[in-house]
């Protein structure tokens, strides 16, 4: 990691654009088209910790790949066309069909002020609540299970309660690759304050399943089970907090009764284990329950919201220090989203758009001339709607649904077919801006400028630390274009960011009048000047200088009576399973951030997984016939992606897990979203991205190849997968025709006609290794064979830009260490260094590999593996 010296005196201050913690980033130009990064130490969320990821952001911003001006149909066009063709097939179409027939689909990743105003623009002027969000995938059971139980989608915990609580439960959530500064930071306070206990709930081991001092491998699907069981046993030992519950609560009778009736066999937890898990979560008066998208992503999430929910109510564990349910959102501004009511359920500031005095006051605020009075179209049904032709023009904003939805080659036909997409986004080359009609290029992290709120409702400011990239335009910009070229000039026209956050605010406050939560009206008279040095605050604010009181203090919540609501809930039956398949779970890995459209960008983070894959148990891939390191084809009804096989015991028989990272662009077959069907949450919409019914077949090439180069290959062959390096590109390669000539087809590969090569066949093996050298310098090496290549991949790829002269041999010789595959990002410290060291070295703990190589000493996402090192390196040299 480079050295500099950032302070928030000579950096910007601005806000990390990952995952829903929330981080504080120092940021400044570093002179070559990058940024230098540093944690920010006076952010509340990550005191100056950043994870892998927020670490490589000044390697994401290059203006390389952008899209530098508005397109139509593949070709260049000026704003003014762009903009008023939208705005003319968007007046054309509501002529002809009706509101009805238009749709947003937006983003978590949008900044607050973006969200607002295209929330104004559709529910309050185009007339259809069809504005749904990439969010619907990530927290919408659980807006919906505390809109059930509270009145309003409040969240009521906070970050410091990780650190003040006896007892955390994390529950569907791999917090140290999904949230790891959060993940951090509760490590260090468990290590500060030993007593401390954390139980991982999750049917799968993952990294943060280490730092558990108990990991329940629960049956996938059955938390309603293990809370409904946990609420009875509160009941039998005396816990329920009788006073909190006669004050505060309803609906705990039916609660109770149909919880006493809930088989906990179901969930697959032996008897022991769940005793002790119920006996220190009753016994801990200070316990947090975390939950996220292994709760939310589900076909009943919004019940597993409100089983966990239920049982802090009935205790009295919510609203005080180190207590209380806390959701960790997905996205960097998830929560904002839900505040301006990007959702198609929803209105701005916590309204409901089918309560006539709510919709009344956003219309009269506005002065809204259409304000719809249903709900719109939920994600999967709007893209449903794309298909069936009900909705005729579709504005995509910061997303890539044709590859994240689940059906996504459905999903991608749909948009294919829609008489007139239009996308709004930093390239042209994602799989869902390839469809468009109309892409326009909008700003992205480091050029944006506005606000964020994270997922203990602290709001932040993301600030502009580089200029423009090309034509780009801010998304509320561009969309207060359009609308002002469809009429409505007074109503949008904005100059600032700042004043779209006074009108929000000021709209806050009214809305608090009805009784809602959210309230930031003591922000709504700032000056420019004071919405720019804004230090992040958690609301509600409802007069200046306040700020975040912690919410349901008293035992008031939104409901008309004031009290919350217990709801009785049963847990759902799985559907049988099909004989010969397994079900799929699919989630995030540490290193990347949802369609990679990021990410991919730093050669760094995709050293540690460079293409997708799937893990499987090794009992199931003995019965398949999977060898480590396969090709497996994972197929539905809906289709098939094409997936590297990493056997593992961290799965259960049975049980598969694939990344939901890539995309067509980075490989053949990556895109896990096809073979998913599109079954939702009743309550909540939310799809349900983890039970998927799939086969799993060996994909049987006649060969294998890896392949390094100084710049991106288009491969034809029947797989492959890229990612960059720090020199140039790497591509994993398979094919099911072999060539006839190995050399013909390298040279047709690098598309280096004048190159020289050279190289070494095996006609006997069928190996071969060919090296492409230009003016002297390594430029391109292939390497085949009928099995997975044994190559070294980190150091044939270190050779780019050399001599090259060991390229053929695809190993150092004894004088060059080979580091192997990247297992610290932030430093750069593969696999063989650390094995090295720890033998060396004779080092003990992860403490001190992080002295000898800084590898875990930054941001510690690394940290469970740096420990299976250590545990590998023992057992093996006791068996010496």
């Amino acid at each position: 990691m480079k050295d500099f010296d950032l302070s928030p005196a000579n950096a910007t201050c601005t806000t990390c654009p990952y995952c829903g913690t929330g981080c504080g980033v120092l940021a400044a130009p570093d002179g070559a088209g990058g940024l230098t990064i540093k944690g920010d130490p006076t952010h509340p969320a990550n005191a100056g910790r950043l994870c892998s990821k927020g670490s490589a952001l000044g390697e994401t911003v290059a203006s390389d790949g952008r899209l530098l001006t508005p397109q139509i149909d593949n070709r260049p066009a000026s704003w003014d066309h762009a903009l008023d063709l939208v705005a003319s097939r968007f007046s054309e179409t509501i002529a002809k069909h009706g509101p009805d027939s238009v749709a947003f689909y937006v983003s978590g990743q949008l900044l607050t002020e973006d969200y607002y105003v295209a929330n104004k623009l559709i529910k309050g002027f185009l007339g259809t609540a069809n504005i749904d969000t990439n969010s619907r995938l990530c927290m919408a059971s659980t807006v919906a299970g505390h809109k059930r139980a509270f009145g309003t989608d409040t969240v009521p915990g906070t970050y410091e309660d990780l650190e003040q609580a006896d007892l955390v439960v994390l529950v569907g959530s791999n917090l140290a690759w999904c949230h790891p500064v959060l993940y951090q930071r509760l490590a260090a306070a468990k290590a500060t304050r030993p007593n401390m206990r954390v139980i991982a709930v999750d049917p799968r081991r993952t990294a943060t399943t280490d730092l558990a001092d108990m990991h329940l491998a629960i049956n996938a699907g059955t938390d309603v089970a293990l809370f409904n069981r946990l609420l009875s046993e509160i009941h039998e030992q005396g816990a329920v907090n009788a006073e909190f519950v006669t004050g505060h609560v309803t609906g705990f009778d039916a609660a109770l009764d149909a919880a006493s009736s809930t088989d906990v066999t179901v969930t697959g937890i032996p008897h022991a284990q769940l005793t002790e898990f119920l006996n220190l979560w009753i016994r801990s008066e200070r316990v947090v329950t975390v939950f996220s998208q292994g709760v939310n992503q589900s076909d009943h999430g919004t019940d597993k919201v409100n089983a966990i929910l239920n049982c802090h109510l009935a205790t009295g564990r919510i609203g005080q220090p180190g207590m209380g349910p806390l959701s960790v959102t997905g996205q960097p501004n998830a929560m904002g989203g839900r505040e301006v009511g990007g959702l198609a359920n929803m209105l701005a500031c916590h309204l409901d758009i089918e309560n006539p005095e709510h919709r009344a006051l956003v219309g009269g605020f506005w002065n809204a001339p259409n304000l719809p009075d249903h709900a719109g179209l939920k994600a999967v049904d709007m893209f449903r709607a794309v298909s069936e032709g009900r909705i005729k023009a579709l504005w995509v904003m910061c997303t890539n649904p044709a590859v994240s939805l689940p059906q996504a080659d459905f999903v991608r036909d749909a948009i294919a077919n829609c008489d007139f997409t239009v996308v709004s986004d930093l390239t042209a080359t994602t799989d869902t801006a390839c469809l468009a009609n109309v892409v326009l290029p909008a700003t992205g992290w480091g050029e944006k400028d506005g606000t964020v709120t994270n997922s203990d409702r602290v709001i932040s400011r993301q600030r502009a630390v580089l200029p423009k990239t090309g034509q780009s335009r801010h998304d509320w910009d561009i969309i207060s274009d359009v609308a002002r070229r469809m009429g409505w000039q007074d109503a949008f026209d904005y100059s600032t960011p700042a004043e779209i956050f006074r009108e929000y605010a000021a709209l806050s406050g009214l809305a608090a009048a009805q009784g809602k939560d959210f309230d930031i009206s003591g922000l709504s008279d700032l000056t420019n000047s004071e919405y720019d040095a804004l230090h992040p605050t958690r609301w509600p604010i409802p007069t200046r200088g306040t700020s975040g009181d912690r919410m349901f203090a008293d035992g008031r919540f939104f409901t008309p009576s004031t009290r919350a609501n217990m709801l009785a809930l049963t847990q759902s039956s799985a559907p049988p399973a099909v004989r010969g398949t397994y079900r799929l779970n699919t989630g995030r890995i540490r290193d990347q951030w949802h369609t990679m459209t990021r990410t991919a960008l730093s050669p760094r983070l995709n050293q540690h997984t460079g293409e997708p894959f799937l893990e499987i148990h090794p009992q199931d891939a003995l019965a398949i016939g999977l060898k480590a390191a396969d090709l497996t084809k994972v197929e539905s009804r809906h289709g098939y992606a094409i997936l590297r096989v990493l056997i593992t015991d961290r799965v259960r028989p049975g049980a598969v897990f694939a990344p939901i990272h890539w995309t067509s662009e980075y490989a053949s077959a990556g895109r896990i979203c096809t073979v998913i069907p599109s079954a939702t949450d009743p309550i909540s919409g939310q799809p349900d991205t983890k039970a998927a019914q799939v086969s799993i077949t060996p994909f049987a090439p006649t060969w294998y190849g890896f392949a390094v180069s100084s710049s991106r290959l288009s491969p034809d062959t029947g797989y492959w997968a890229a990612a960059r390096h720090p020199s140039g590109w790497r591509t994993e390669l398979a094919g099911q025709n072999t060539p006839d000539s190995w050399e013909t087809f390298a040279q047709t590969l690098f598309a280096a006609q004048d190159a020289t090569f050279s190289s070494v066949i095996d006609q006997t093996r069928r190996t071969a290794r060919v090296a492409l050298h230009q003016n002297g310098q390594l430029i391109g090496a292939l390497y085949a064979a009928p099995n997975p290549v044994a190559v070294s991949r980190s150091y044939v790829a270190n050779l780019l830009g050399s001599p090259g002269r060991t390229a053929l041999a695809g190993h150092p010789g004894a004088d060059q260490p080979d580091p192997g595959t990247t297992i610290c990002a932030c430093f750069n410290v593969g696999v063989n260094t650390i094995l090295n060291a720890i033998t060396t070295q004779d080092l003990l703990s992860v403490e001190q590999i992080g002295v000898a190589l800084s590898a875990g000493s930054n941001c510690g996402s690394c940290k469970p593996e740096l420990a299976a090192l250590l545990t590998s390196a023992r057992t093996k040299t006791a068996a010496e």
